[in-house]
């Protein structure tokens, strides 16, 4: 059986999300045979299996106090939050999952958090996707890496995980809902894939590797399409000329990651047969809305989601929602270095020109970073960092009357820098949830 070690680094910390079931009690048991990672197991208990949850939760509980296992366990509402969000079980149960997982991660200071994914779940997963109609990133079916979440038993099936479970004895709870053909991925378990393993017995096999090439093809197009958006002096519009002019493989994926959105299909035609047109135009899609003017497209106009100039002010705490961030300010005395990197910033007090603001970004915007030796555009700063249209305009920026004196997240600016003992206005970024 090929787990792949590869995807957590030398000594991380890892959070292991363990239903019970058979993969997840195999990724567990295999973590804690790495001697160099720390392990804390995470369950989470959905509400909707009634007893047989809470079986399996108490099965987990009684599997890591025997093997002395840090364990976190959550108990949630999935048939609610379904409900009031107007949600499918299965996508709602994967929300609030993924949602406990990544919150216990960051509180804990986890590396990676590793999942137990198959190489059954991907090819179930890529046939799911195809019968939904899909391009190549749909088929590329589930990533090894997204984030911090990982699953190294991407490569393994289930017949193997079942072998490695006898083999060292590993006990695991069976969910009976896994034996119901009312989801879609149960039916296409229990009546498709055996149809195509009859065909090829080697299916999950194959469907990787078909996922694999898929993937690698999307990553290609996906540069294409960041390449062309990247190259363009204004980073807030498109010429419709040259979009058009690009292959519709770039095209789609360009569109795509200008507007932030997972446009579908039939929306991406609309928009590039919208572009064809001429003059002074405006097209409303859900949740976005398109300007056509003098040969350029422009999102979300005078709906786009952006940061308005806010004061900031000594004693004062500033809410900047857009960005999930309060923002403090404290007069201080600078004394030394600062170990909250890029999240604290110490500006001289003197240095400051007028009132202190925090705002998004402003065409043109340029600044000096610190250690830097030379100026840098915003729009240069965002595209190495490889930040979409949408996530650039929700980036916090720390300006006065004279011009920039920090982007949140990256180095502060030189006019502003401090020396030991001078007076200073201190700036802190907290997480909303954390202040």
């Amino acid at each position: 059986m090929t787990i792949d070690r590869s995807l957590i680094p030398e000594g991380a910390r890892v959070l292991c999300a363990v239903s019970g079931g058979a993969d997840s009690m195999c990724l567990l048991h295999w973590l804690l045979r790495q001697p160099d990672l720390t392990v804390t197991a995470a369950h989470y208990e959905h509400g909707i299996r009634g007893e047989e949850a809470l079986r399996d939760a108490a099965f987990v509980e009684d599997y890591c106090q025997r093997q002395g296992i840090s364990l976190l366990v959550e108990h949630g509402d999935v048939p609610a939050y379904a409900g009031e969000n107007g949600l499918g079980l299965e996508e709602a149960a994967r929300k609030l999952r993924y949602a406990f997982l990544e919150r216990e991660a960051e509180r804990l200071s986890c590396d990676v958090i590793a999942t137990a994914h198959n190489a059954d779940d991907n090819a179930e997963t890529l046939l799911l996707n195809l019968v939904r109609g899909t391009g190549a990133a749909g088929l590329s079916g589930i990533p090894a890496i997204n984030g911090k979440i990982c699953r190294p038993l991407l490569g393994c099936t289930r017949e193997e995980i079942l072998s490695y479970l006898r083999e060292h004895q590993v006990p695991f709870v069976e969910d009976s809902s896994n034996l119901s053909d009312d989801f879609r991925r149960n039916r296409v378990r229990h009546q498709v894939v055996p149809v195509l393993r009859e065909l090829n017995p080697r299916f999950s096999e194959a469907a990787r590797r078909t996922a694999k090439l898929l993937r690698q093809d999307e990553e290609f197009l996906q540069q294409q399409a960041s390449a062309f958006l990247d190259s363009l002096p204004d980073s807030l519009s498109i010429p419709t000329r040259e979009l058009l002019a690009l292959h519709p493989a770039v095209s789609s994926r360009a569109l795509r990651l200008f507007c932030g959105q997972a446009l579908p299909l039939s929306h991406v035609e609309k928009v590039l047969s919208f572009c064809g047109e001429d003059g002074l135009g405006y097209l409303d899609l859900p949740g976005l809305r398109l300007r056509r003017e003098q040969g350029r497209l422009y999102a979300d106009d005078g709906n786009r989601t952006c940061i308005p100039p806010r004061p900031l002010r000594p004693g004062e705490r500033l809410c900047v929602p857009e960005a999930g961030l309060v923002l403090t300010c404290e007069e201080s005395v600078y004394r030394g270095e600062i170990h909250d990197l890029f999240k604290t910033y110490l500006f001289k007090s003197t240095n400051i020109c007028g009132t202190l603001y925090c705002t998004g970004r402003f065409p043109g915007d340029r600044y000096h970073p610190q250690g830097r030796g030379c100026g840098k555009s915003l729009h240069d700063l965002f595209r190495d960092a490889g930040l979409t249209q949408r996530q650039r305009d929700l980036v916090p920026v720390l300006r006065d009357e004279k011009g920039i004196l920090a982007v949140l997240g990256y180095p502060a600016d030189e006019r502003a820098r401090p020396e030991i003992g001078d007076p200073c206005l201190e700036i802190r970024a907290i997480n909303i949830e954390k202040a």
